[in-house]
């Protein structure tokens, strides 16, 4: 692939999966906001495009650690692996998560009181996160497996289900951009207990997993469906 500055960012964590973890040493956004070009990515981060593209040609001569090629694979097989590797992870996770917010808040509350908001943060990113899942499962996924076996679609077009999901995601993408800021891109204090920092590599994780999330869906699992729709509305 010949990288260019006007190449989006999205396109290019769809063809070379390995390239999700350039992006995320870099600190580029490749999946809510996967469409913008690199050079406007190079910019926010104050990075040369030239020092970003040859970190790309490194990973791009690589194969990834991920067998499957997403942009081909059948759309059910995709929702398969979202719900099996993603949603199944975050109902076991945001609560253990959510429990160590909770104690470290009430132990070490007086001496970091970001650790209030922290644990308020997360509480918000849990309730949205178990809704949203809820929502793509039994209306969305479900829409685009039937449209797949060959269903007519339903009058409302598969763009309003996934432009709500779009903003849902938007929103997890900022409550995750708060809870680095307030822990400092999860580096825990010096006086952190086992549980501090526990839960800091546990916030680190789970954004780090967020953003692959994010991105089969915002740019792979969600075009494909709308193209699926198109072709069988034409």
């Amino acid at each position: 692939m010949n990288f260019t500055e006007q190449t989006p960012v999205a396109e290019i964590a769809r063809r070379y999966p390995s390239s999700v973890h350039v992006f995320e040493r870099f600190g580029i956004d490749f999946c809510c906001g996967g469409k913008r070009p690199l050079r406007v990515a190079c910019e926010e981060q104050g990075l040369s495009f030239e020092e970003l593209e040859q970190a790309l040609r490194a990973v791009a001569a690589v194969r990834g650690d991920d067998p499957h090629q997403w942009t081909q694979e059948p759309l059910h097989a995709l929702i398969d692996h979202i719900v099996g590797a993603y949603h199944v992870a975050l109902r076991d996770e945001l609560p253990r998560l959510e429990t160590m917010a909770v104690k470290v808040a009430s132990v070490h509350g007086a001496k970091a009181p970001a650790l209030a908001r922290i644990q308020d943060c997360l509480g918000e990113l849990s309730a949205d996160l178990n809704d949203h899942m809820w929502k793509e499962e039994l209306i969305l996924f479900r829409s685009i497996r039937a449209i797949e076996a060959g269903a007519t679609p339903a009058v409302l077009p598969l763009s309003a289900p996934i432009s709500t999901m779009e903003v849902d995601h938007d929103r997890a993408g900022r409550l995750l951009a708060e809870l680095r800021e307030l822990t400092d891109d999860y580096v825990a204090p010096a006086w952190g207990c086992e549980t501090v920092r526990a839960l800091y590599r546990g916030l680190a994780e789970l954004e780090r997993s967020m953003h692959v999330h994010v991105h089969l869906e915002n740019n792979i699992l969600f075009p494909r469906a709308l193209r699926l729709a198109g072709a069988a509305r034409g």
